[in-house]
């Protein structure tokens, strides 16, 4: 089994809005692009155009069609990847460490070498974050795009993850979240930002965005609704309680 490092000072992530997501998956395209020819194996695909293609995708976006109780039906998108948790199960209960996780900026990896296919990884993660590669037979999961992040090669404005550089919407961002001076951690405390499943002891480095609550044209928004953070109890949970918000 594989031990996790010391907490790291630095603790790179992602933050969605879910405000503003569109659910163009552009996001979930562009990450596709980039991991097929950049770090590790490329991502496999079987019967792409067929009846039932197979393949590994790094980053999804879920869709729900709900109808408040006071509101018309409405579209929720959310997005979801590898979260980067601090007490990753993940790593835990890899027998070769081949997951594990970096001491210096929290990042959790596949080293796809010493990855024997096992899948333990993926029944541990509470997200559903990991994906059998159909073609490679190895755990693939989001690297938050390590080969572009510290590629000095890059112009700045590259230098982040794929998703967060091709989201039309500016939904997503990525920064360092050990830093309660960045500009995700600001935007974290600002908005009432969130762990997607508290409940499951993982303490994920990524965080969520609450949508912002419906008010009437000429009504601004309450304080307190700008704020306030919801307490989730599961995904469904935080489902039920974030669309009670929207109405």
């Amino acid at each position: 089994m594989t031990l996790l490092p010391a907490p790291s000072t630095k603790r790179l992530g992602l933050v969605i809005d879910l405000d503003i997501c569109v659910g163009c998956h552009a996001c979930a395209v562009n990450c596709k692009e980039w991991n097929t020819g950049g770090y590790g194996a490329p991502l496999g695909d079987v019967d792409a155009y067929g009846v039932k293609p197979e393949g590994a995708w790094l980053n999804r976006i879920h869709t729900f069609e709900v109808s408040p109780k006071d509101s018309p039906a409405q579209i929720v998108h959310f997005p979801k990847s590898c979260l980067h948790c601090q007490d990753a199960p993940c790593v835990t209960v890899c027998p070769t460490g081949a997951s594990y996780k970096r001491s210096e900026d929290g990042i959790v990896l596949v080293d796809e070498d010493r990855c024997i296919g096992c899948g333990l990884c993926s029944w541990a993660c509470p997200y559903g974050a990991r994906e059998m590669d159909p073609v490679e037979k190895v755990m693939k999961k989001c690297t938050l795009c390590i080969d572009r992040i510290y590629n000095d090669n890059l112009a700045e404005i590259d230098r982040v993850p794929a998703c967060v550089r091709t989201c039309p919407a500016h939904a997503r961002h990525y920064g360092d979240l050990g830093d309660p001076n960045s500009d995700v951690s600001k935007m974290v405390a600002e908005r009432g930002g969130f762990d997607l499943m508290p409940e499951a002891g993982t303490r994920p480095v990524n965080k969520y965005l609450p949508p912002r609550a419906k008010t009437s044209p000429n009504t601004p928004p309450k304080q307190s609704e700008q704020t306030e953070s919801l307490e989730a109890t599961g995904f469904l949970g935080w489902l039920d309680k974030a669309l009670e918000k929207l109405g």
